[in-house]
Formats: C-alpha cells, sequence, structure tokens
C-alpha cells in the first residue's frame, strides 16, 4: 500500500502533546507520564487510531499507547482526538523493532496487534510483527501474565503465526479462523479501518492470543 505524504505531518506530530518522537528517553517512566499506575496496553502499528481510540474511551481505568511509524498516518489519529478528552491515551512514532529501547522489563500489560503488514516473502519473515524474533522483544517488555492479541485477515499470515508461538517458547490461549462468527471471542471486539473494510468484502476475520 502506497501512503500518501501529508505536508507538515511530522512537525505537527512532535509539536502534539499527546505524541512522543524520543520515547526512549521514556522507558521505565511511563506510568510517570500517565500519572497513575494503571495498566498499559500498547497497540503496534495502529493505523489511524480508531481501534485504540476506542479502547481509550471505553476503558478509561487503562492507560492506552499508540504505536506507528508512518506520519502521514499517525497525524490522522491525532485529528481523531481533537474533540476528545483522553488522559489515558499517548502516540508513539517510531518503528517497533526498537520497543525494547522504549518500555522496560514488565512495563507492559497487553500488546495488540492489528492487521500488521504481512511482508510475504521468505527473507522478510523476521519483519512479521509475529515472528520468533517480535516475539522474543514483546517477552522482554510484557508482564509475566501478559498477552498479545493478534487480528488479520491474511490466511498465511496467522498460519505462519500459530507455527511461531510454540517456537518462540509461547503457549496459544486461543485462536479463531472466523472471528466474527465466534461469539466468544467476538465479545466486545473493536473493529479496525482494515477490518471494516476486509469484513465488508467477505474475508473472515482470524484472531488468536497468545501468553508465556
Amino acid at each position: 500500500m502506497r501512503l500518501r505524504n501529508v505536508p507538515g505531518a511530522r512537525e505537527a506530530i512532535a509539536e502534539h502533546s499527546m505524541t512522543f518522537t524520543e520515547p526512549e528517553k521514556n522507558k521505565g517512566q511511563w506510568k510517570e507520564i500517565f500519572g497513575n499506575d494503571r495498566p498499559i496496553r500498547i497497540e503496534i502499528g495502529m493505523g489511524k487510531g480508531n481501534f485504540i481510540i476506542q479502547m481509550a474511551q471505553e476503558n478509561p481505568e487503562i492507560n492506552y499507547i499508540g504505536i506507528e511509524k508512518y506520519s502521514s498516518v499517525l497525524i490522522r489519529a491525532l485529528e481523531k482526538c481533537e474533540e476528545l478528552e483522553l488522559d489515558n491515551l499517548k502516540f508513539i512514532r517510531m518503528d517497533a523493532e526498537y520497543i525494547c529501547d522504549v518500555f522496560e522489563k514488565d512495563e507492559v500489560d497487553r500488546i495488540y496487534l492489528n492487521f500488521s503488514d504481512p511482508w510475504p516473502k521468505d527473507r522478510h519473515a523476521k519483519r512479521r510483527l509475529t515472528s520468533r524474533q517480535f516475539l522474543g522483544r514483546y517477552d522482554q517488555i510484557l508482564k509475566p501474565d501478559g498477552i498479545i492479541e493478534f487480528k488479520t485477515d491474511n490466511d498465511q499470515l496467522f498460519e505462519f503465526s500459530l507455527e511461531e508461538i510454540p517456537e518462540a517458547n509461547w503457549k496459544l490461549v486461543d485462536s479463531t479462523w472466523d472471528l466474527h462468527n465466534n461469539e466468544e471471542l467476538c465479545k466486545g471486539n473493536i473493529m479496525t479501518e482494515y477490518e471494516a473494510k476486509f469484513s465488508a468484502m467477505g474475508n473472515p476475520i482470524h484472531k488468536l492470543i497468545a501468553n508465556r
């Protein structure tokens, strides 16, 4: 997918009170930044922010951090927050590869991965956000009882993810190849922009939950 450049997006993000462009300076200090001791949950590759903004609105007792590397996409999430007063939501512009430079051990309660880039070529497998390399990174920042939740409509990426879980010494808690027809796993489901689009096209949505 080709992303349209948004003039001034990088500068606007850098100046916005909800965003952090040098997040490594805040490693281990996120509870102080939020000003409370509530759980911290992050979404990696949050796109235009529909999912994490709604999560923050519906769960004021939880702190959320949305992570997105593209300024042209992140700026859209900030625009959606203009009329909202959300003190439990922050944004980081960064590449997920450096996640361990930003969060301390046991600092994160839960990680959401929604419709991540499938990186279809085999030589790019380690770039997939559900690869054993990324699962190793999550292991360093998640609390011992922390979990990841992953959604996609991509069959190959989902099958790859199911195979990577045990290879990375993680455990599969639950999974489904058809989320919207799984009454239990679909409870409280919040759709992302891509989820709404792909579901409307008739694509089944896949989901897995994993822990260590």
